[in-house]
């Protein structure tokens, strides 16, 4: 894992590999409530864990969400997304049933996109600063 001085060391590799990712709902539909939020973060560490990546920061909104993640470079940045926007979507369909209707949503939970920086132009202090910033749902 990560070291004192921020760098992860394995061994033939020293990496500080961070990514700032956005996930959408579909058509932007605003299911999520705070109970979801805090379920749909405890999904994605999980999943980050399985992929020895460290989720950092996690916050969103109504309709998004915006992760902060720290992951070894031999985990491509996409199919880390495919699995974090996979499983969450699966569960949160399943446990929230009543909040999600498939039928508006035409079967899918998240945007078929997503949006990807890498996040070593900003400092990770202001980038963390962003996403606690995020609007909350009640």
């Amino acid at each position: 894992m990560t070291t004192d001085d921020g760098y992860r060391r394995g061994r033939h590799v020293v990496s500080a590999l961070h990514v700032h990712l956005v996930f959408v709902t579909k058509y932007r539909r605003g299911v999520f409530n705070a109970e979801m939020i805090e379920r749909c973060e405890q999904i994605m560490r999980d999943v980050c864990d399985d992929f020895g990546a460290l989720l950092i920061e996690f916050n969103g909104e109504d309709d998004h969400v915006h992760l902060l993640i720290e992951y070894p470079p031999k985990v491509a940045v996409s199919t880390l997304v495919n699995s974090l926007k996979g499983v969450s979507a699966r569960l949160l369909r399943s446990e929230f049933t009543d909040r999600v209707n498939r039928h508006s949503m035409r079967g899918h939970f998240w945007s078929p996109s997503y949006f990807t920086v890498s996040a070593s132009g900003a400092p990770l202090s202001v980038l963390r600063e962003y996403i606690e910033g995020q609007r909350h749902p009640a």
